[in-house]
C-alpha cells in the first residue's frame, strides 16, 4: 500500500472515544449526529464518527474549541513538546514556513471566505 492511498483512508471513532478527545458529553456528540453536523458510519449498530468532520465541527463553535484545549486532548500538548533536539523542527525551516504563511491564513490550504 503506498502512502497516497494511507493518507485517504478515514479515521473513525466511537461516540465515547469522540467525547472524550474533545471534551464534551456523548449527548453532545450525539445531537451532532442527530443534526447531521458530523459525518458518521453504522458499524455494527455501532456509529463510528469521521475524525476530519468531527474536528471541524470542534472548531466551529467558541465553547467547543475551549473545551478541545481544557478538557479534550488539548490539555496534553505541553508535554508533547519535542526535547531532542534530533526530532526538532529546524528553526531556518520554522521561520521560512512563519514567512510564507503568515499567523492570520497558518494554513497553507486556508481559503478566503
Amino acid at each position: 500500500m503506498d502512502n497516497n492511498n494511507i493518507n485517504s483512508i478515514p479515521i473513525r471513532v466511537s461516540v465515547s472515544e469522540a467525547a472524550r478527545l474533545f471534551g464534551v458529553s456523548t449527548k453532545t456528540v450525539r445531537q451532532a449526529i442527530k443534526n447531521n453536523e458530523i459525518r458518521y458510519i453504522i458499524s455494527r449498530g455501532r456509529y463510528k464518527i469521521n475524525f476530519e468532520s468531527l474536528l471541524l465541527w470542534s472548531q466551529k463553535s467558541t465553547r467547543r474549541r475551549n473545551l478541545l484545549v481544557k478538557q479534550g486532548i488539548g490539555q496534553f500538548v505541553e508535554h508533547w513538546l519535542i526535547s531532542n533536539k534530533k526530532f526538532s523542527p529546524s528553526p531556518e525551516l520554522a521561520k521560512r514556513l512563519a514567512d510564507r504563511y503568515p499567523p492570520e491564513t497558518n494554513n497553507p490550504n486556508h481559503q478566503a471566505s
